[in-house]
């Protein structure tokens, strides 16, 4: 069980925190909130959730005005142009054990966001008080950063408060100046599958039918289906070169960043993917190509002669 927003809330009056509470009904964007808590009380936020290509996730919360670029986002944190995107919504549940709509930098108090890492906008700094949900979002709080910080400090967190809006350059003579705050497990949970619902439902159906009893010296047909996809799964990689690249690259970036050593690493394999993707592929394809090429010209040598 994570935390609920009483257990919060008892945490921030244990902590001798100031703050102060506003309830009203659920609200899903920054825009309804506002409805029911004004700016006089303080400045309103909004928090992303956000997942890159090795399942490692990131809270971003920002004040409503601040432009979050999500391509400089990524190129700042080291993953590339696009390397970080929106976290699927089960991610939520699984994660910050929130709903939609909750998404809160008081997420991080659950273990099971021990992982996630926490970007908060500098401007906060500047306010007097800053609003945030406390893990519901039919309540709103607000308080000062010294007390959002100590809360943080509480639970082993350090505050990291960036300039949102800054686009430095990011080169060879340049590193991505927020790599240091990417997490440092490669792959925090597995990535989640989009057909639970249907898959579950398919093992119900077959339950549910009469099956007739197989003798033991047979072997089972389900089992052989099995064996076949999970062979079929292996070659696919092969077939396609797109995948055999990509198993190539995966191999490769793995070894560099446990060999390698500083905080550029991670940026280091991200170039080498994107620089050596193109090249290998067209390999792959010409390799794939000649392959197909010399088969057919074998075959056709092999046919017997008709009479």
């Amino acid at each position: 069980m994570g935390f609920s927003k009483d257990h919060l809330l008892a945490r921030l009056q244990e902590l001798q925190i100031d703050y102060s509470k506003y309830e009203h009904p659920p609200v899903l964007t920054v825009e309804e909130q506002a409805k029911y808590v004004s700016s006089s009380e303080g400045a309103l936020s909004k928090n992303l959730f956000l997942k890159d290509k090795k399942n490692r996730y990131y809270i971003v919360s920002a004040m409503t005005d601040t432009k979050v670029d999500m391509k400089v986002l990524s190129q700042r944190l080291g993953l590339g142009k696009g390397g970080i995107r929106m976290a699927p919504e089960e991610a939520l549940s699984e994660l910050l054990q929130v709903s939609l709509g909750c998404v809160t930098p008081f997420a991080v108090v659950n273990e099971s966001a021990r992982d996630v890492s926490l970007l908060l906008d500098q401007k906060f700094k500047n306010q007097a008080l800053c609003i945030f949900h406390p893990l519901s979002n039919d309540v709103s709080v607000s308080l000062n950063t010294l007390g959002l910080d100590k809360f943080l400090q509480s639970i082993g967190r350090d505050s990291v408060y960036i300039d949102l809006e800054a686009n430095p350059v990011v080169g060879r003579d340049q590193p991505p100046d927020l790599a240091v705050y990417v997490p440092s497990n490669s792959v925090v949970v597995p990535e989640f599958p989009t057909k639970t619902a249907s898959i579950q439902t398919a093992s119900k159906n077959v339950s549910a039918e009469k099956t007739k009893p197989v003798a033991s010296a047979k072997p089972s047909k389900l089992a052989g289906n099995v064996k076949s996809a999970v062979e079929d799964s292996a070659l696919l990689v092969f077939k396609n070169p797109e995948k055999f690249v990509e198993e190539i690259l995966d191999k490769t970036t793995a070894l560099l960043l446990s060999e390698g050593k500083g905080e550029n690493v991670e940026a280091l394999a991200e170039t080498f993917r994107k620089r050596l993707t193109s090249e290998f592929t067209h390999l792959a394809v010409m390799y794939k190509n000649t392959a197909y090429s010399q088969g057919f010209y074998a075959g056709t040598q092999s046919q017997p002669k008709r009479p």
